[in-house]
């Protein structure tokens, strides 16, 4: 069946939303529950929101694809996969999506709408997680999806859960990610002043995993995805 893009983009707005709200809302209880328990907190946090991703994925892929991430849908749209002129729809969707569910999630919680993190994620090892977890992110969605495109959803939300917990910056691998969480100051957040760093090497590891993924399909005889 082929939606329409308005409807497609419609659902990158709800589907990223309720991403942020999976993110920064268990990340709010996790923090308010653990007791100060930091590694508890965080193995709360990347659990629902792997879960979150499998969920989301499942449900809303056959519609918009799913992307809910700009950086997924400029290597997929590199690829072939999404017009171009479709690309600055799905992308403003996405970070206006993010923005609602971050403040939801604050709303259900009864802190204030916006407010600016002060949770300070920088440094060259971070920033180099970023480009790590972002190619990691799309090399996992490329290879599901020729190989074994019913397995994307499960292997996205079990790699970001995992990525959580082997990357120093927790793997944000998402721009509109970045941007909503730093108007979040929980555990989630991030100070607005490192947002560019992180989104800056989330964009090269999206460029440098497309010439990647060329690379490769040019070396079988696969179908391109």
């Amino acid at each position: 069946m082929k939606f329409t893009l308005r409807s497609r983009a419609v659902v990158e707005f709800g589907g990223t939303a309720f991403l942020l709200m999976a993110v920064v809302g268990s990340g709010i209880m996790a923090e308010r529950l653990a007791a100060g328990n930091v590694a508890l907190a965080l193995l709360a946090n990347s659990i629902a929101t792997g879960a979150a991703l499998v969920a989301l994925i499942l449900a809303l892929g056959p519609i918009s694809g799913a992307h809910f991430n700009p950086a997924v849908t400029l290597a997929d749209a590199m690829q072939g996969g999404i017009a171009w002129s479709e690309v600055p729809f799905y992308i403003a969707m996405q970070i206006g999506g993010a923005f609602g569910g971050v403040a939801a999630a604050h709303l259900m919680f009864g802190l204030p709408i916006f407010f600016a993190s002060h949770h300070a994620r920088s440094g060259k090892a971070q920033i180099g997680s970023e480009f790590i977890a972002t190619f990691g992110l799309l090399a996992v969605i490329w290879g599901c999806a020729r190989a074994r495109s019913s397995f994307v959803s499960f292997a996205v939300g079990a790699y970001i859960a995992a990525a959580y917990w082997f990357m120093s910056s927790t793997s944000f691998a998402n721009p509109a990610v970045v941007l909503a969480r730093a108007a979040s100051d929980t555990f989630a957040g991030i100070r607005p002043v490192d947002a560019p760093a992180f989104i800056a090497a989330q964009l090269a590891a999206a460029l440098t995993a497309v010439v990647c993924f060329r690379w490769f399909a040019g070396e079988t005889t696969e179908p391109k995805l």
